[in-house]
């Protein structure tokens, strides 16, 4: 169940906690339009002290260049705050521009958020990121 959610017309975001996870749920094109609404929520999570993140995109069916720049802006944002960030996406095409903008390998991939949220955060996951991860 959402917290909170904003809707617009490019799509939603809202979030949920699960396992001390924060699940960010964002659904639709994330694109330049969509991409600073999905930035800004993370953003204030963060301020509200939230650290630990499962970003789901299992029903965003477009990202692009700005969002997957939004995404590198969350990370850089949440490391700051010594947090974690883990990634539900069961879509190949997305992950096919993860894999073309050379960010499969840095990020931890889940096919879904309970799979995502299944094991406690480590607070150091993000502590050498942009790693890449084996």
């Amino acid at each position: 169940m959402s917290d909170q959610s904003l809707a617009g017309p490019q799509g939603s975001v809202g979030y949920r906690v699960i396992n001390d996870w924060t699940v960010v749920d964002a659904t639709g094109e994330i694109d330049i339009a969509f991409a600073p609404v999905v930035r800004a929520e993370v953003f204030r999570l963060v301020a509200d002290g939230h650290r630990h993140f499962v970003l789901d995109l299992c029903g965003a069916p477009f990202l692009d260049s700005a969002g997957l720049g939004m995404i590198v802006a969350v990370t850089k944002h949440i490391q700051a705050h010594h947090g974690s960030l883990r990634i539900a996406c069961d879509d190949e095409r997305l992950l096919r521009v993860f894999s073309l903008g050379g960010l499969r390998p840095v990020y931890s991939f889940h096919d879904s958020v309970e799979q995502a949220a299944a094991q406690p955060a480590d607070g150091e996951e993000l502590a050498d990121w942009p790693h890449v991860r084996h």
